[in-house]
């Protein structure tokens, strides 16, 4: 078994761009239903997690913002308080078991860190709920 087995591939994945504003960030999560988001940068490299208690601090600590200003707040000025760390695409079942203990999801990244897709945990469970 390999990380491979349970990747949602980049274009299946809802994420977002460095230089999204938080307008976009919230209206995209509410719209998918999503709490955290992977960000990617021009490049096409994993960069971060973007969680709803990041946009939420962001607009508690920022005076004078709203959310109808938010559309000129980049997420590159958005401070995150815990990204998910991503495993690379060979990596070992150990690993991805291990992140996916701490995290909702696993972001994956090839060997030049370039973003490929994500590893859901409730993939996991249901893959060793059926199996074990």
């Amino acid at each position: 078994m390999n990380v491979a087995f349970f990747l949602i591939p980049k274009k299946d994945v809802i994420h977002l761009n460095y230089h999204s504003t938080m307008r976009q960030a919230l209206e995209r999560m509410e719209y998918h239903s999503y709490t955290a988001v992977p960000i990617i940068n021009d490049e096409g490299k994993y960069v971060g997690t973007l969680t709803e208690g990041d946009l939420l601090w962001k607009l508690k600590n920022t005076p004078g913002l709203t959310f109808a200003n938010m559309e000129k707040v980049p997420l590159s000025e958005v401070p995150r308080h815990a990204d998910n760390t991503p495993v690379l695409i060979h990596a070992q079942m150990e690993d991805l078991i291990a992140r996916a203990a701490v995290q909702n999801f696993v972001p994956v990244v090839d060997d030049q860190a370039v973003f490929i897709g994500i590893v859901r945990r409730r993939e996991l469970i249901k893959y060793c709920a059926k199996n074990f």
